[in-house]
């Protein structure tokens, strides 16, 4: 974000003191020498304020001695990674999401168990990245960077995206709870390890495709996806969840919770698990998206022991 500053006026310097010996008794000639060059000094001073452009509101110019550096506005070129749409980095500003201690994860009312009115099935294949830093989540271990970008036209805001992505993987019961691993997310023009991209159902089908990844079900992209170094989120799924979890009353922010930490789980190496009976909570690396098979729900890696009378997990 630039720092607007107005520019400093320079201070005249003070006139010199007399020589030793000068008072009273100075000359008029020199008196007025000295009142004449007084004149000159204030004068060019005036003159040099009048061509100095200051900003106005409708035509900012900025002082490039009081900017903060600027976020990089495209994403560095990719050397090893598979072919995907073009991607443009469209950086907001550093300060959106405000301390993380002041952050909740958006639509995380627990009655919602999926989002009204339609979902845009396509879009242009570029995305919006949040520019700012997030906090380093986790005690201890190797810090891995990720960033989060969403799809332009997708009618969602990166800041939110990055809220529910910090709060998914920043939890006691993700990833981190190990102790071998921390997460950081970072600008969209900083060196990064992973990206989390929220992207229409078309464009995510693309994505995975390019990655080796077929996500269609019945011919039409409909789950998400891991790439190498890309975690692909389906809008489709983060506004409508999936079937046997609305049937189940399982809310939204649950199902985003578990997609987020399933796919990124095989961003860190993790494979598919199956449910190991009916009644307990599904493993995160479960793919809960399209079965449950008797098992619970579950959006954590490591769900511990949360006292509920349903034995929930979430």
């Amino acid at each position: 974000m630039a720092l607007w500053a107005s520019m400093p006026t320079a201070e005249s310097d003070p006139p010199a003191p007399p020589p030793d010996g000068a008072g009273a008794d100075s000359t008029p000639q020199r008196n007025r020498l000295l009142a004449l060059a007084s004149l000159v000094l204030a004068c060019g001073t005036a003159a040099l304020l009048v061509a100095i452009p200051f900003p106005s509101d409708g035509d900012r110019v900025e002082a490039a001695l009081f900017r903060a550096p600027a976020p990089m506005e495209s994403e560095p070129p990719s050397t090893g990674e598979p072919a995907v749409p073009d991607v443009a980095a469209s950086p907001l500003p550093g300060s959106a999401l405000g301390p993380p201690a002041e952050r909740s994860a958006p639509d995380a009312d627990t009655r919602v168990l999926r989002m009204p009115g339609p979902v845009p099935p396509t879009g242009p294949g570029t995305f919006t990245y949040a520019s700012d830093w997030g906090a380093v989540l986790g005690r201890s271990g190797t810090v891995r960077r990720y960033r989060v970008a969403v799809e332009n036209g997708a009618n969602e805001t990166v800041q939110n995206l990055a809220v529910a992505v910090d709060a998914a993987l920043g939890d006691v019961r993700s990833w981190t709870a190990g102790g071998r691993l921390r997460l950081q997310r970072v600008p969209g023009g900083a060196p990064h390890d992973f990206t989390v991209y929220l992207a229409t159902a078309q464009t995510a089908g693309r994505m995975c495709a390019a990655g080796g990844v077929d996500i269609r079900v019945g011919g039409r992209p409909y789950t998400s996806c891991r790439a190498t170094g890309k975690v692909v989120l389906n809008l489709d799924r983060w506004h409508l969840s999936v079937d046997h979890f609305v049937a189940a009353g399982v809310p939204l922010a649950v199902y985003r919770t578990y997609v987020i930490n399933h796919e990124v789980g095989h961003e860190l190496g993790r494979r598919h698990e199956n449910c190991p009976r009916p009644g307990l909570p599904a493993p995160v690396m479960m793919q809960q998206s399209l079965f449950l098979n008797g098992c619970l729900a579950n959006p954590w890696p490591f769900p511990g022991s949360v006292p509920d009378v349903e034995n929930r997990p979430y």
